[in-house]
């Protein structure tokens, strides 16, 4: 349902590198991901960092297997030296954090089975955030050595920050045919394609009205979602944020 994210880095080596040795990619298919390219690294020494309190990536979310594979991502970011900036139970997900070298934000996560999932009386996906079990992720670390990020990894959705929720609203749902999936937290709302928790988040946690940043700075160049029925194109959310959008016939959850 996603497919590559791009991003604008000045630093290219620096950031390669990070994606390679601590998330785990390799270099695939023009990219870097596992069996798939799933993110774009575009080189641009010049480019300025995006202002604070502007529209653009709060996080791309790098969708594992299973429990296995994320026990190994931890280990793998812990042996790289590297720190996390969060650890979340999601309910319908466990989650870590962290943030390359140019300051976008990297979600690595796994799914609960949908047979796990909870909902609202209203039907909204319950979806929360509690302190994640490391402990028992790391129970089933498996055996062996690491060789990156497993095939099957693909990215589940990428998170955004916009200037103003009802407008993307609009244009997720109205305009690509997203559904809206959950309500509940504070200046956010996550939609998808075909049940899944969220293909797509937003939020104006950067403040109501955001601006766009400036052509050309740093982080999110695009991405890519793929919809069945739906004009192929390249698009702009209200808040800048640019999306490629792809017909083809594929699976639902975080493909």
């Amino acid at each position: 349902m996603i497919g590559r994210v791009r991003l604008r880095v000045a630093d290219l080596e620096r950031a390669r590198s990070y994606y390679e040795r601590v998330v785990g990619l390799q270099a695939v298919d023009g990219g870097l991901g596992a069996d798939r390219g799933l993110v774009e690294l575009i080189a641009d020494p010049d480019a300025p960092p995006a202002p604070p309190g502007t529209t653009g990536l709060f996080h791309l979310a790098i969708l594992v297997p299973d429990r296995p594979s994320l026990a190994r991502a931890v280990q793998r970011v812990l042996a790289a030296g590297e720190r996390f900036t969060g650890a979340s139970d999601h309910f319908v997900s466990e989650a870590l954090y962290l943030r390359d070298p140019e300051g976008n934000g990297i979600e690595i996560y796994r799914d609960r089975p949908r047979s796990e999932w909870e909902y609202e009386p209203s039907g909204e996906v319950r979806m929360g955030t509690v302190p994640l079990d490391v402990d028992a992720v790391m129970a089933e670390l498996p055996d062996g050595a690491d060789s990156g990020m497993p095939d099957g990894t693909v990215v589940g959705h990428v998170h955004l920050h916009v200037a103003d929720l009802a407008a993307s609203e609009a244009f997720y749902a109205g305009e690509l045919g997203l559904a809206v999936t959950t309500r509940g937290y504070p200046g956010a709302l996550f939609l998808s394609h075909e049940g899944y928790h969220h293909h797509v988040g937003v939020n104006t946690w950067q403040g109501e009205g955001a601006p766009p940043p400036p052509p050309g700075s740093r982080g999110l160049e695009d991405f890519e979602i793929v919809l069945p029925g739906v004009a192929e194109g390249r698009l702009a959310d209200p808040s800048g944020n640019r999306v490629v959008v792809r017909t083809a016939s594929r699976r639902a959850g975080g493909a």
